[in-house]
């Protein structure tokens, strides 16, 4: 089994830039998923507070990782982001602590 790295990144959008800001993110998807070592990159947006996002990350290694980390889509990111975010964005690199849940359940079905 993998040991994997998750990555959470947390971005607030300015009031009135939550669209340019969703629309910068989503950019991401795409390229990222074709990156060597990308396991998952799932954008999420806040139901309850408005303009809040996250990135949902797993990566096969801290490798693959800074790999993406300098990958031009990446690179080009903070320009793009320039004067949409109402703050930092927040990292957080973790890992699992227990196991999968198995996916052999009818639950949900």
């Amino acid at each position: 089994m993998i040991e994997k790295l998750t990555v959470l990144a947390e971005m607030r959008a300015r009031t009135g830039k939550e669209s340019q800001l969703r629309s910068a993110l989503l950019d991401l998807v795409g390229p990222t998923h074709a990156e060597e070592g990308c396991l998952d990159y799932d954008l999420h947006e806040s139901l309850d507070e408005k303009g809040l996002f996250w990135f949902y990350e797993n990566w096969t290694s801290a490798e693959a990782l800074e790999k993406h980390l300098g990958s031009a889509h990446l690179q080009a990111l903070p320009a793009k982001l320039e004067g949409l975010l109402d703050g930092p964005v927040r990292i957080i690199r973790c890992r699992r602590l227990h196991a999968p849940k198995s996916s052999g359940g009818s639950a949900g079905r």
